[in-house]
């Protein structure tokens, strides 16, 4: 039997796993265990087809793009708020700024308008080139997918020690430049069927509060969990079920990081007292191994490799887990 774990807490986010007998709680701590132990359930698919294998890095343009959106919204407030009390400051004798107007042709334009609008349609322009650009890139990508590194394990990885490997390159391009290596852990979403069974909510119907229908861009069941709301990742190729861009975990945690060298690789655990690989429909734990490859043109390069991860020997507690945004363009290595 695995060692129960608590993560978060009740005020935020809360990932728990107990132990009942009878209806009441028990406290495994008080168990000792002889050996770290494995879960033998398979992973889920969202880890088959979202996190296995080869991908790529978003265009920039994706991040800088939300971060000056969030400028032009405060921008547009600002200037709202101005509109509203501009006719009070007048009745002072405060003349207006920016309260005329422009022609555009045959019509008058408020000159507020004619700066601010812009500001709110160029991201959205932005956005659609940056699109059409990873399209090409994922593309060009499939065309001449490089082959798989071979990644050896050294010993039986286990949550709150160091991770030993061995990491072989079949071909290394002329483009690449530095390799490095990291693991990291985290909470993937729950399953979005078992999530309407805990609420009572019929698939087929109206999602519950917080929860979006089920989004087409995925193009197989069971690769959405009904909270992205479609802003996980950019447009992704369809010739590639589950997608080119690496989805972050929205709690997760980073362990050690090293360069690619010969011989045995030696990775530090993550900071906090994780537990090992859980694979339940209701609770998911995962475990990754990530290669960083940095590129010429294109934008790094990432491979990842699921880990299974045996259970410390102790109860795994943390008061506060991170979290993130969970979207694509905001996963930094």
């Amino acid at each position: 039997m695995s060692p129960s774990f608590r993560l978060g807490n009740e005020d935020s986010w809360l990932l728990e796993q107990r132990y009942l007998i009878d209806g009441k709680e028990i406290d495994d701590s008080e168990f000792e265990r002889s050996k770290h132990d494995i879960e033998q359930s398979s992973p889920p698919r969202v880890v088959s087809k979202q996190r296995n294998g080869w991908y790529l890095t978003p265009n920039p343009i994706h991040s800088a793009v939300r971060r000056f959106i969030s400028k032009a919204v405060v921008i547009l407030l600002l200037a709202l708020g101005y509109l509203f009390i501009e006719p009070i400051l007048s009745s002072f004798g405060i003349p207006g700024i920016g309260t005329g107007t422009i022609r555009i042709g045959l019509l008058d334009y408020p000159l507020l308008a004619v700066i601010i609008v812009p500001l709110l349609f160029a991201p959205l322009a932005l956005r659609v080139g940056a699109n059409f650009a990873d399209l090409v890139h994922q593309r060009n990508f499939l065309r001449s997918a490089p082959s798989d590194p071979i990644i050896t394990l050294l010993q039986s990885p286990t949550a709150g020690k160091a991770l030993h490997i061995d990491v072989q390159f079949p071909e290394r391009r002329e483009d690449w430049g530095d390799i490095m290596l990291t693991w990291r852990v985290g909470a993937l979403p729950p399953a979005r069927e078992v999530v309407f069974q805990s609420l009572g909510a019929e698939i087929s119907k109206q999602p519950p509060p917080g929860l979006t229908t089920e989004l087409p861009h995925h193009w197989e069941i069971g690769l959405d969990d009904g909270t992205g709301g479609g802003e996980e990742a950019p447009m992704e190729h369809q010739e590639v079920r589950g997608g080119l861009f690496l989805r972050p975990m929205r709690s997760m945690e980073f362990g050690g990081q090293s360069p690619i060298n010969d011989g045995e690789i030696v990775l530090e655990p993550p900071q906090l007292s994780w537990p090992g690989t859980v694979s339940s429909e209701l609770i998911r734990i995962h475990w990754e191994l990530i290669l960083r490859i940095e590129r010429e043109k294109g934008g790094p390069l990432l491979w990842v490799q699921p880990l299974e991860v045996g259970h410390p020997l102790e109860s795994a507690v943390i008061d506060s887990i991170p979290t993130n945004d969970g979207r694509t363009e905001s996963d930094t290595f």
